[in-house]
């Protein structure tokens, strides 16, 4: 099974030792993604939806560089600072899983990258066949 990194400048670089994604085989593991502009790098936290939308972008861009998109999405890990917060960022994500939604889980932590209110990663899958 071969290991390829995944870096595109239309998501954030990373701001640590990892990278934006790794594909292994026909598998992609994209690392947390926060609210950062990749541009300017500022975050984009103005409220939850927002920021929310703005993850899910990043998500979006790192996806797109290796190839795949929302619908291969099998699995997402959703990190949260308030629990209170669920329903909005539920509600934004949800805007890019129309149908057939991945597998998920929501954790409340309490601190996250940046002190950002929301990080979120995923794994997709090309299907074979």
């Amino acid at each position: 099974m071969s290991k390829k990194i995944i870096f595109t400048p239309e998501a954030p670089a990373p701001i640590g030792p990892y990278s934006q994604a790794i594909l292994a085989g026909n598998t992609l593991y994209v690392s947390g993604q926060i609210a950062l502009d990749p541009e300017s790098g500022e975050l984009i936290n103005e409220n939850i939806t927002e920021e929310t939308h703005a993850v899910m972008k990043n998500m979006e861009a790192v996806l797109r560089a290796a190839g795949f998109g929302f619908a291969q999405v099998v699995k997402c890990t959703i990190f949260i600072r308030d629990m209170a917060q669920f329903g909005a960022i539920n509600e934004a994500y949800g805007q890019y899983f129309k149908s057939d939604p991945p597998a998920r889980e929501t954790v409340e932590v309490s601190k996250l990258p940046k002190n950002v209110q929301v990080e979120i990663s995923c794994i997709a899958v090309k299907y074979v066949g």
